[in-house]
């Protein structure tokens, strides 16, 4: 499948997403759909995410991995959200920008296997395919703050 370049009036092919960022999707559908059945059981709602996905769960192992380490560490990636987000408390900022920063943030804080610019540009780019334009400028402030605060080399995995 391609698409019609108005400029040039050439083709240009359409990039399947790869693995990780459908598994970034996910996470972050999950994280979106957490935060409104906070009370049910997280295995039971997993299980039932996963079952409404075209792929088999085992596909989705990085999605795991990050909604457990989010979910897992969601008081203190609250905690930073908000030291770093000037005047927004979390219950302010929009779900969906919400469920994307968390995302980051615990990609940023406990997974030094992925280099800081990564994580922020996928952030950005799931921004602005699933929230308003305004959410790109408000991620990357937060993010950039928060990547400011790391004791790493943005560009590279340790």
């Amino acid at each position: 499948m391609s698409n019609e370049n108005e400029n040039e009036g050439q083709r240009t092919p359409v990039r399947k997403p790869s693995k990780r960022r459908r598994n970034r999707v996910a996470a972050m559908q999950f994280l979106y759909l957490y935060e409104s059945n906070r009370d049910e059981m997280l295995e039971g709602l997993l299980i039932s995410f996963f079952e409404a996905q075209e792929k088999p769960r085992e596909y989705f192992e990085f999605t795991e991995e990050l909604i457990h380490g989010t979910i897992g560490h969601i008081d203190e990636i609250d905690d930073r959200i908000e030291s770093l987000a000037k005047n927004w408390k979390i219950d302010r900022i929009a779900r969906v920008d919400l469920a994307i920063l968390r995302m980051a943030c615990f990609e940023l804080l406990y997974r030094s296997d992925i280099p800081p610019v990564v994580s922020i540009n996928e952030a950005i780019d799931l921004g602005k395919e699933y929230s308003n334009k305004e959410s790109r400028r408000f991620l990357n402030g937060i993010l950039d703050r928060m990547s400011g605060e790391l004791n790493r080399p943005l560009r590279e995995a340790e």
